[in-house]
């Protein structure tokens, strides 16, 4: 064993992977060591990936967990295309992540789990370990297992607990190479285990114990450094897309003086925002987990009628769901936001996976003419503000939003700069004046054609409200064909004229050139970084990214004529292509598709681009 001092070379970036058995703990390290990646000043993406089952097989490729984490000295827009380094927990974990590691990366194997019955269940016919697979990798066999064992064997830690505390030594490893300390992590342990100290002290020693192991063998010859990122001088933390989606809908509460209420129904990906807003009850968030996702949209409309701003969360299939009642919504003219975390479908699908394959569902996926504005959040920081835009459209122009976002960016985290409310733009709601002997119901301001926001307790403004088709201004039931084709109109107008109220579609690169990229929503980090690396190499590629999709951007035409070729990228078999096909037909699109659960790779983005590029 080696103990001489290890060099310790600077870089711009790293990929890091964890992956073990569902059991493993793997979202937890992966968690903890972006942490300290934001402690040290490091830009960052995560992308936890784990399978849809509950328990999944033990030690089968289906049952694996992974959580990686892209660091950067630098800026950086996606979780990373292929890892730097792979930590692989057992044989299975090995099999299905040794295709995202890059040749000559380093794997770090805890061999003690590669057994007979573990290799047979993972599919391979003999050990890796023992054979040629892996001689393109730098690899590191430690018996984890058993250090870790052994390390707690005198705190009188039974072995099935000591076991589950392997992924920390792991962890202590990584913090070698990585030249971390162990501070923060500490402080998560004494506030997680507050109540079990011995729960405590067995993790701060694993943790050390991989540290120190990792050092007494000279793991690589060279540890690594990574240099704080150079950040606006601010505020700032580690945020998931649900997070920052449930403190958007905080802030726009509090801008607005509005009470915020969330009715819900619990679905995968989208119930940490349930979660997270029950914890904040001192800012009069009010959260109602309902029976089924129809009582959850239910009794949002309910609050939106009691003058609250009104929120429910779902993903594809609860939004089929809710589809009837959101008719209800754009009926009564009531502000509601509706958060869509997409996820692969259809049907259960891929719930642990993430798409964005419900594009067509939340524009079109209602009966009758039933329009809503519908907006896509970019990142997991960026849901923040695009859950704040979401309450700001439907309270100002009294009509439901759907606001999109998708597994990726929800479980994914960044760095995120807290931002002061005194920054966030204001929030001007249409609320009645009690007693105005000119209120209508449907009375319309003449600009958005917004109705005025009335509500039970507001004296002198008692009207009906219903599913029923309501008389121009008055709100009476009306069934004449003539009262219906205008009201429709109207509703129609309303959404279309939101346009006057979003900013122009931005362009990065030039405005004119031989490629457009055009996305929306979660791929924004994928598409900005294969073009910033083609214009870098003198290609003329620009990126026009979506992220108000109904309506579109005023500018939508004059961005697309200034291009010889666009091409459309999502994560769907090419629903935003055939809705701006639609829209500005006048175009030829080409595209790239994707359905495999996962976000785009860089590398297949740039192949893709070029190939466009070179077709006649």
């Amino acid at each position: 064993m080696s103990t001489k001092k290890e060099k310790v070379k600077d870089l711009d970036e790293v990929v890091v992977r964890f992956a073990g058995d569902s059991g493993d703990g793997m979202q937890l390290t992966g968690s903890l060591f972006s942490d300290i990646a934001a402690l040290a000043g490091n830009d960052f993406i995560t992308f936890p990936d784990y399978p849809s089952e509950i328990r999944a097989p033990h030690d089968t490729v289906s049952g694996v967990s992974g959580y990686q984490v892209h660091i950067g000295h630098k800026k950086v827009y996606t979780s990373g295309d292929l890892a730097d380094v792979l930590v692989a927990m057992n044989p299975a974990s090995l099999k299905a992540n040794l295709k995202w590691v890059k040749k000559r990366g380093t794997i770090i194997i805890d061999t003690d789990t590669f057994v007979d019955k573990a290799l047979e269940k993972a599919g391979y016919d003999e050990n890796p370990l023992l054979n040629d697979t892996l001689d393109e990798y730098n690899v590191i066999k430690s018996p984890i297992t058993t250090l870790t064992k052994q390390g707690l064997k005198n705190l009188g830690v039974a072995p099935k607990i000591a076991q589950k505390s392997r992924n920390m030594f792991a962890l202590g490893i990584m913090y070698f190479l990585f030249n971390r300390d162990f501070k923060a992590t500490d402080a998560f342990f004494e506030k997680k285990f507050k109540d079990k100290p011995d729960v405590i002290e067995a993790n701060k020693k694993v943790i050390r114990l991989g540290f120190n192991y990792a050092e007494s063998i000279g793991v690589m010859g060279t540890t690594y450094n990574i240099q704080a990122a150079k950040l606006i001088k601010g505020r700032y933390r580690n945020i998931t897309g649900n997070l920052a989606t449930s403190w958007g809908l905080l802030a726009a509460a509090e801008r607005s003086g509005r009470k915020i209420f969330l009715g819900s129904y619990p679905i995968t990906p989208a119930s940490d925002i349930l979660i997270e807003l029950e914890k904040h009850r001192q800012f009069d968030a009010r959260v109602f987990q309902a029976e089924d996702e129809i009582a959850g949209v239910c009794s949002a409309i309910g609050a939106s009628f009691a003058g609250a701003l009104a929120v429910t969360s779902t993903s594809g299939p609860g939004l089929s769901l809710k589809s009837e009642a959101i008719g209800l919504a754009v009926m009564t003219e009531l502000p509601i936001v509706i958060i869509d975390v997409q996820r692969g479908g259809p049907s259960t699908g891929l719930p642990t996976k993430t798409e964005q394959s419900d594009l067509l569902q939340a524009l079109f996926g209602r009966n009758g003419e039933c329009p809503t504005i519908v907006i896509a959040a970019s990142s997991s920081a960026d849901s923040f503000y695009f859950a704040y835009k979401a309450a700001k459209l439907a309270m100002e122009h009294m009509t439901p939003v759907i606001l999109l976002t998708d597994g990726y960016i929800a479980n994914g985290s960044e760095v995120f700069k807290i931002p002061k409310m005194s920054e966030l733009p204001e929030i001007n709601t249409p609320i009645a004046i009690p007693n105005d002997e000119n209120f209508a119901p449907y009375k319309r301001d003449e600009k958005k054609l917004s109705r005025q926001w009335a509500y039970p307790g507001m004296e002198g403004l008692r009207h009906r409200i219903g599913g029923l088709e309501k008389e121009d201004i008055n709100g009476n039931v009306s069934m004449d064909p003539d009262n219906h084709q205008l009201m429709t109109e109207y509703r129609q107008e309303k959404v279309a004229r939101v346009a006057n109220y979003i900013p122009d579609q931005e362009i990065y690169g030039d405005d004119t050139g031989d490629l457009l990229v055009v996305g929306w929503g979660g791929t924004y980090g994928a598409l900005y970084e294969a073009v910033k690396q083609m214009r870098e190499k003198g290609k003329k590629v620009s990126l026009a990214h979506f992220n108000y999709i109904n309506p579109l951007p005023k500018n939508t035409e004059e961005v697309f004529s200034g291009f010889k070729k666009i091409i459309v990228c999502e994560l769907n078999l090419g629903q935003f292509v055939h809705y701006l096909g639609m829209r500005q037909p006048k175009f030829q699109y080409y595209t790239f598709q994707k359905i495999k659960g996962l976000p785009f790779m860089v590398s297949e983005l740039i192949e893709k681009f070029n190939k466009t590029l070179e077709e006649k």
